[in-house]
């Protein structure tokens, strides 16, 4: 071999070591790249307030080299559309009518979490003055509310119950902040909605509760996922679920100091916020057969009511196992 030809040669190695050198770091660093964990979730959405104030399911996440987004919706709705179109990957907890119009709309869904029931944390409310008295007395109402949210169902619910039926009663469907404003203008005769915002109504209006859950609406909080994203990245789900168990807990045990926490987050004094909190449950539990016995009935109901646009098996859906 020739000088010439072996100085060829030590240059193409060297080049040849430097090139696989600058892949191999290119690669690594590709890999090192956290993956992004879109979460989506609404002002009610109290535990997720708390771990995203708190900063811990960043922390808890950065070990599985996962990285979040958060996107804030107005309600339920919105947010689980979001889910069905791939634009999100975990759904922040959710009022457990939206699962049956998500359903109905063909979206693949992984039940991760339910809350256990808040009947009382949501209600039909009127001006304090209102000559409205009962239920009943909302035939040929307007009456305001978020449509496929959780206020939704107690309305046809209390209607059902009082002999009414939804088309007794002239619907405004609003976002929990354009439902406030008309409600106090007088443009709507009731309102129903849920916490905080029912409570910060009750403390800053003069209201009166026509009606609540109790014995007619369990109102329980389900957390979803994408099944694409469930089946991929269950070991985020399962960080996801023992971060949103523990934080339920504290919320509970904590109630003053999860109100100052949350107090600058929502943008509520604390008093508002603690009296929001004392009526939800925040009972963090696995999703399983024997608890989604109501979500059925929701569904039944919708359809009855035509806002349903098909019938829908409720039951058949995919149960994220915590502990697998």
């Amino acid at each position: 071999m020739t000088h010439s030809s072996a100085s060829i040669s030590r240059r193409t190695a060297i080049a040849t070591i430097a090139a696989l050198g600058s892949g191999a770091v290119l690669a690594q660093g590709v890999a090192a790249r956290p993956a992004t964990v879109r979460l989506g979730y609404q002002k009610s959405s109290t535990l997720i307030a708390v771990l995203k104030a708190q900063g811990t399911l960043e922390k808890q996440l950065a070990p599985l080299n996962a990285a979040l987004s958060w996107h804030e919706f107005t309600s339920g709705l919105p947010l689980l559309e979001a889910l069905n179109l791939d634009n999100l990957d975990i759904s922040a907890d959710v009022a457990d009518t939206v699962p049956v119009f998500a359903q109905a709309a063909g979206a693949d869904l992984t039940f991760i979490a339910q809350e256990a029931p808040s009947p009382a944390a949501q209600a039909i409310v009127v001006r304090e003055d209102s000559p409205l008295k009962t239920v009943a007395d909302l035939k040929g109402k307007k009456i305001g509310f978020a449509k496929a949210a959780g206020a939704h169902y107690l309305l046809i619910a209390a209607l059902d119950k009082a002999g009414l039926s939804f088309k007794d009663i002239e619907p405004a469907y609003l976002t929990p902040a354009d439902g406030r404003a008309a409600f106090e203008k007088g443009a709507i005769d009731a309102w129903v909605v849920w916490d905080p915002f029912l409570a910060a109504a009750q403390r800053q209006s003069k209201v009166r509760v026509l009606a609540d859950g109790a014995g007619i609406a369990s109102y329980q909080r389900y957390y979803l996922a994408s099944s694409k994203f469930a089946k991929a990245r269950p070991d985020v789900l399962r960080v996801v679920y023992a971060e949103l168990e523990k934080t339920g807990r504290w919320v509970k045990q904590n109630p003053k100091e999860a109100a100052t926490l949350l107090s600058p987050v929502w943008g509520l004094d604390a008093a508002t916020i603690e009296q929001a909190n004392a009526r939800r449950s925040y009972a963090v539990r696995p999703v399983v057969p024997e608890v989604l016995g109501e979500q059925q009935r929701i569904a039944d109901a919708f359809l009855a009511e035509k806002l349903l646009p098909r019938k829908i098996d409720a039951l058949n859906v995919a149960l994220f196992k915590s502990g697998a």
